[in-house]
């Protein structure tokens, strides 16, 4: 499916571009906040090519896309006006609140920036392995220039979050980066340096470094955005697209050198020193917790709290203890991944298995926790438990990061410091993470999904027509609800016409009826599909949903069998279609002429919404008709 494509599916699904409030995008995951996530139509999309799950967490309505999202979200861009920051945006119709509202505003200040905060810390991290190792002296300026691109990004990170976080407070995104800019601006920095007492009108200033900061600029764009939008809601028209900003910046700036920057370079500090303190409590159990819960808390989505607490670690003390314990984690579901590639006889999870592996050695595991280790239980197990040995490995060997990035092989650099202290006891632990999981897996197993050809050979096979037909047939719908193209069906045996040609029905009710006059030539044991063929000799397959072979019967009453003669309208089937749905199976349901070979034409008589008994499908002689 081309990226454009997907974008308008996902855009539809999500209840249309009216019901987007806000749209970011993280390294794996489209993060919509919606007006009303009641109209998103989740099922479909988890059943959406190209989409590995949907999530609702922290107040967002998360798609997870994997390594594409870039693409995907670009495309939302090129055929909608989600991403149009001028563009009218209705309000949700509930705050959020809470932790989850909490983990809404944090995720969607930092999410924009983690691609180039990954690469960013990379570099430096590459880079702190040439000095280490005396191929590069930091005096080089070969080096200087190389660390300017890596280093640079950190050192002006507040001018990026007043960005993030005046796009998400609806504040004036001019006005957060001069206010991040004068925190930085030099005069400002030589008032720190020389260590004069600072004065504003006789109130006293606390100089404080703000570069690498975090909590200052956020809370300053935050009270900014408010206070903007009180002065616009109180001054004409035809001044106060000056005099707001004149306001605001005489008024933040000040404001900011004097309370709230302070405030948030000492909270920073407490939380770093606090962090440092329970790992030297017992680096071991630290570590341990940490490589346990780190997916788990990515799944809820609540991992986005300890990302502003890397980020300040590493500013306030040049280095950060948790994100190492966070590898183990990572490489552990990874294991787990592989795990499941090796033991399962399914081809098809097989191949999903080992992308996902791939994958998630680079440090996007969500296509192998919510693809693969998560679906089957024992799997996510496996790499919990393996994650917390290999993290208080970890945590015993003090690690530590010295740049920001996702663990994962290309980011190992940024864990080498001066003297590569630690470093060995990430690639152990790391190591025992994965391949401990790997084997927990493959020893504990997991239920193998059956594979399609197994369904397929326990599904008998539908007769197909012997004789030439010479009559017209008109076939009336089975079902009620939304007809579809038969290419939209998530089976490749019905999508690509491999069983006939034929339509699909999104049923919005649970009954199948007779598609005419005609004898029961097939009544599947699982009750999930039947065969009808007509008095003239037409065959019908009517297959409710996708792989509801595997539902084994449940949730479908049969009221034929095999032989009973039929009138047009006959009730054939009932099913619960919220059941069916709830259980995670598509409902689309196939209405396959499996002889259509024989007739020279099958004509579509019905579009958009149909009714029981509607005319549905003309199928015109055979082809031996001239």
């Amino acid at each position: 499916m081309s990226q454009e494509k997907l974008a308008k599916e996902i855009i539809q699904l999500v209840g249309g571009e009216k019901n987007v409030v806000s749209l970011v995008h993280c390294a794996t995951r489209l993060r919509f906040v919606l007006k009303d996530e009641g109209k998103a139509d989740q099922a479909k999309l988890e059943k959406t090519e190209g989409v590995i799950t949907v999530k609702r967490n922290g107040g967002q309505f998360q798609v997870v896309i994997g390594n594409k999202v870039p693409e995907v979200y670009s495309a939302i861009g090129q055929v909608s006006n989600i991403l149009n920051s001028s563009s009218p945006k209705e309000k949700p119709g509930k705050s959020v609140k809470g932790l989850s509202g909490l983990v809404d505003i944090i995720s969607s200040i930092f999410a924009p920036l983690l691609g180039v905060m990954a690469g960013a810390g990379i570099l430096k991290g590459l880079l702190l392995l040439a000095s280490n190792f005396g191929w590069l002296e930091p005096k080089e300026t070969t080096y200087i220039i190389l660390m300017a691109a890596a280093d640079s990004l950190f050192y002006f990170l507040p001018v990026l979050l007043a960005v993030t976080t005046a796009r998400k407070f609806d504040g004036s995104i001019y006005v957060a980066v001069t206010i991040a800019g004068a925190m930085l601006y030099p005069s400002i920095i030589e008032l720190k340096t020389t260590g004069a007492s600072v004065d504003f009108f006789g109130i006293p200033v606390i100089m404080m470094s703000y570069s690498s900061t975090v909590i200052p600029i956020i809370l300053s764009v935050i009270v900014m955005s408010k206070l903007g939008k009180f002065f616009n809601r109180i001054l004409h028209e035809s001044i106060k697209n000056f005099i707001t900003p004149l306001l605001l910046l005489v008024i933040m700036v000040p404001l900011t050198l004097i309370a709230f920057g302070p405030f948030g370079v000492y909270v920073g500090n407490a939380i770093a020193s606090g962090i440092v303190a329970v790992f030297g409590f017992s680096p071991l159990l630290a570590g341990a917790i940490i490589g346990a819960s780190w997916q788990v808390l990515v799944i809820f989505g609540v991992h986005w709290g300890l990302v502003p607490i890397f980020i300040n670690n590493i500013a306030v003390h040049g280095k950060d203890g948790i994100k190492p314990a966070a590898a183990a984690s990572v490489f552990a579901q990874t294991g787990a991944a592989f795990g499941v590639m090796l033991k399962t006889k399914n081809k098809k999870l097989r191949a999903l298995a080992g992308s996902a592996t791939l994958s998630a050695l680079f440090g996007i595991t969500e296509p192998a926790v919510y693809g693969i280790t998560l679906p089957l239980k024992r799997p996510f197990i496996a790499g919990v438990i393996s994650g917390a040995v290999g993290g208080a490995i970890i945590g015993q060997a003090g690690t530590q990061a010295f740049a920001s990035g996702a663990p994962g092989l290309l980011t190992l650099p940024i864990f080498y410091g001066p003297g590569g202290q630690g470093f060995p006891g990430l690639i152990l632990g790391i190591s025992v993470s994965f391949i401990l999981s790997a084997v927990l897996t493959y020893v504990l197993g997991f239920k193998d999904p059956v594979e399609e050809e197994e369904a397929v050979a326990d599904t008998p096979a539908v007769p197909s027509g012997q004789t030439t037909i010479t009559a017209n047939q008109e076939v009336r719908s089975p079902l009620e609800g939304t007809i579809l193209p038969l290419e939209s069906v998530p089976d490749p045996a019905f999508a690509t016409e491999a069983m006939g040609k034929g339509i699909a029905v999104e049923p919005v009710s649970g009954r199948v009826v007779a598609p005419f006059d005609g004898t029961v030539t097939v009544a599947f044991k699982k009750k999930h599909a039947l065969a009808v063929v007509s008095d003239t000799g037409a065959e019908i397959l009517i297959h409710v949903g996708v792989d509801t072979v595997k539902l084994n019967g449940e949730y479908f009453t049969s009221h034929i069998q095999e032989g009973d003669r039929v009138k047009a309208g006959d009730l054939l089937l009932e099913f619960e279609l919220d059941q069916i749905k709830a259980a995670g199976f598509s409902t689309i349901t196939p209405v396959i002429v499996t002889n259509s070979a024989d007739f020279k034409e099958v004509a579509a008589l019905a579009s958009g919404q149909v009714k029981l008994q509607d005319p549905l499908l003309l199928l015109f002689g055979s082809q031996d008709e001239a």
